[in-house]
């Protein structure tokens, strides 16, 4: 039985999953833009309060490590390291852009499928992968025009809450691309299947940001004044 979690984008979310199974044991998610700190654990323990067996089913955690929020994705790292030292269980970390993909790979799509996730001022953190899984596209911080230059004209599946900037580029360019699925945040139950099946030591469940935060101390802002 897999715990997975993610707080990387714009929602809560834990489910338990045991392996072999299509369907979660149990499963919670909020939207939210801020207060994932305060929420995440009282999800978790309602998600392990309905999962049969509670901690003790559990076999190993898994944590969407972003890209995404700066400080979304160190809420649900820290917190999937914690239970998974308490537990002395095995953690992993799964691509917020894997995640926003899976379901359409493993549906069997013919086109090519592009993650995309808003990165703000004018870039997006994207992943492309062609059919069958294998990534054209590894993960990466840059604009929408220069990711559908590289992608090329051949018509593309769009997911993830950059899709509609990749999409207006691409109309833009004459390029047939669809948007599919929810745009805010990940499925937490493709969190969870791609988590069964990573391996703890190619899979760190260590923060993936492609960028610096926005945010700089205050501290940081006025020494750099200072030096203008």
């Amino acid at each position: 039985m897999i715990l997975a979690i993610d707080t990387s984008m714009s929602a809560a979310s834990a489910c338990t999953l045991a392996s072999g199974t299509d369907e979660p044991a149990a499963l919670q998610t909020s939207a939210m833009e801020r207060g994932h700190a305060e929420a995440l654990m009282p999800l978790i323990e309602a998600v392990i309060d309905k999962t049969p067996g509670g901690f003790q089913a559990l076999t190993r955690i898994a944590v969407a490590v972003g890209p995404g929020s700066f400080t979304g994705i160190r809420v649900g790292v820290s917190a999937a390291r914690a239970i998974a030292l308490a537990r002395d269980l095995p953690v992993v970390g799964v691509s917020t852009l894997a995640a926003f993909a899976a379901p359409w790979l493993a549906a069997g799509n013919e086109q090519i499928v592009a993650a995309a996730i808003d990165a703000r001022h004018g870039n997006i953190y994207i992943q492309a992968f062609a059919p069958g899984g294998r990534s054209i596209l590894t993960p990466r911080l840059m604009t929408p025009r220069e990711a559908i230059r590289i992608l090329g004209s051949r018509p593309v599946c769009l997911t993830g809450s950059g899709a509609p900037l990749l999409a207006a580029e691409a109309q833009t360019a004459g390029i047939e691309a669809r948007i599919y699925g929810e745009l805010h945040a990940p499925d937490i139950l493709q969190v969870a299947r791609l988590g069964l099946v990573a391996d703890p030591a190619t899979a760190p469940a260590r923060p993936f940001y492609l960028k610096a935060p926005d945010a700089k101390p205050i501290a940081v802002r006025a020494i750099q004044r200072a030096n203008m």
